[in-house]
């Protein structure tokens, strides 16, 4: 089996390595602090590795280290991968950006949309427009979390048993008819609220291949790929290199919790944050998405593609719903990717035109395509927050000197 290792020396490609160090220093201090298990980031510059570090411990009550080789939950860091697929889908014509949703799924035919009040007082009327494909991409097609509860409409979410994720025990198939008979927040393409939406997109994958979508991902993105740890279920050796997951406790420090089950099939594979892998498949996702849609000259999307999908698709006025900031830049939304637009009205590190996503799990990744770069951090703590992913772009730019 294949590992990530470093390629080249970091100076060979303009990279720092006194940066480096200090993010190195940074993150071991989380660690020997008691608010990180272990970790993994690597940098990758012109397409070699020129930063790997590791460490930690992926499991600390048995004490075994994180390795290259480390299977981690990847959370929303699979919203980037369904997308991509998707996109495949609409390179082959078989799903258009512009198809109203119900066009694959009926259950989307009629959307209402929120009026006003609340429980039983609540009034919605019929939506202007449909849902379009583009919307589930770009988080404004008016779906939500049960999970904020900060909306009337967060209520029926969990009432319907929509807190972070699918009705208990519900397949893609049921979870995408319950998400349809919720009334939607706003008018769909107005506003933008991070949301359920690319389950729905996992949903069309599924109906118009006719295939189910773990098969689809298989065979169309992880075999060509060469990603062959990454899947939404372990098993066998693989299981025993996924790293515990854990949470903030009430002390301040972390505890393992449970997470998703994935020593099995799960019954719902979801597109919002049901994959895991190890840092060495999602490097080549990342050097897939770097070299515009090609990898060891197996092409699966054309590269003016992966422009539109890691361009900014919303305005720049566009009101985020509840004020609540776009997952990692706030403000801007690809296909499927947060996308950096205007780095000082963001307030971010990283190089206008950068793009990625973070998870749940405490993974993040991106893109830069400016200066040739990948880089990613892998590790198991709930919540993200509790990382410092703008300190972590804060060295990478320090590394290059911008």
């Amino acid at each position: 089996m294949d590992q990530l290792q470093q390629e080249v020396d970091p100076v060979e490609v303009g990279l720092d390595p006194v940066a480096l160090d200090r993010l190195d220093r940074f993150f071991a201090r989380r660690v020997d602090d008691g608010l990180l298990p272990g970790y993994l980031v690597s940098v990758a510059r012109h397409g070699r590795v020129a930063h790997l570090t590791s460490y930690g411990l992926r499991d600390r009550e048995a004490g075994i280290p994180v390795t290259a080789d480390t299977v981690w939950r990847l959370y929303s860091m699979t919203k980037p991968v369904a997308s991509v697929a998707a996109l495949m889908l609409h390179e082959e014509g078989l799903l258009d950006l512009d198809d109203p949703v119900s066009r694959h799924l009926p259950a989307f035919a009629d959307p209402q949309v929120y009026e006003r009040g609340a429980g039983d007082d609540l009034r919605t009327r019929p939506a202007e427009g449909p849902v379009l494909v583009r919307h589930l991409l770009t988080h404004t097609a008016g779906m939500t979390i049960g999970a904020y509860r900060t909306h009337p409409v967060d209520s029926l979410y969990l009432a319907a048993g929509i807190e972070t994720t699918a009705p208990k025990d519900a397949d893609l198939a049921e979870a995408c008819e319950v998400y349809a008979g919720l009334p939607l927040q706003f008018e769909p393409g107005t506003e933008w609220n991070y949301s359920l939406a690319t389950d729905v997109v996992g949903r069309l994958i599924e109906v118009v291949t006719g295939r189910p979508l773990d098969a689809f991902l298989s065979e169309r993105v992880f075999a060509p790929l060469g990603m062959t740890d990454t899947g939404f279920w372990v098993s066998g050796e693989r299981a025993d290199r996924l790293a515990v997951l854990y949470q903030e406790n009430e002390d301040g420090g972390i505890a393992p919790i449970p997470g998703p089950p994935v020593h099995e099939r799960p019954r719902l594979l979801s597109c919002v944050s049901g994959l895991v892998g190890t840092a060495r498949d999602y490097h080549r996702f990342m050097e897939f998405l770097r070299r515009r849609g090609e990898l060891d000259g197996v092409r699966l999307l054309s590269p003016e593609t992966v422009d539109t999908m890691t361009a900014n698709h919303l305005p720049t006025d566009l009101h985020s719903f509840g004020s609540k900031p776009i997952h990692g830049q706030p403000g801007n939304a690809g296909l499927g990717f947060s996308v950096v637009v205007d780095a000082d009205r963001t307030e971010s590190p990283e190089s206008e035109g950068s793009y990625g996503w973070s998870g749940a799990g405490g993974t993040t990744f991106w893109v830069d395509p400016r200066n040739d770069l990948t880089v990613q951090l892998m590790t198991q703590v709930r919540p993200a927050g509790m990382l410092s992913f703008h300190e972590l772009k804060g060295f990478v730019s320090e590394a290059l000197g911008s």
